[in-house]
């Protein structure tokens, strides 16, 4: 189990407990945390389960793959610490990670 702190535009955090193995997107539709649509599902088929990784997290995070970038190009406002929510799978290194959801998705 992990923690993953999802906050909002305006500032507000919610802390969820996430299983190990599941995606940051799937902990988020569980939890309806406002922000994350997730279209796709979690195919890497679009961008509506934007986030912004914390700064402080960014490296144990890693970088997007090629395909993930391709996608990142369709997202609203997006900046060099912009991930798909649904390709970053949780681990017990990523307890207490910290991301940001944008104002709006695409």
């Amino acid at each position: 189990m992990a923690k993953i702190n999802f906050v909002d535009h305006s500032g507000e955090t919610r802390t969820i407990d996430a299983d190990v193995g599941s995606t940051v997107m799937e902990v988020a539709i569980r939890n309806a945390i406002p922000g994350i649509e997730a279209e796709c599902g979690g195919a890497c088929a679009c961008a509506t389960c934007h986030v912004y990784v914390d700064e402080a997290w960014q490296e144990r995070v890693g970088a997007p793959t090629p395909m993930e970038e391709d996608m990142l190009d369709f997202g609203y406002d997006i900046k060099p610490n912009s991930r798909l929510s649904c390709q970053i799978k949780v681990t017990e290194a990523l307890d207490g990670l910290v991301v940001i959801t944008p104002e709006r998705q695409a």
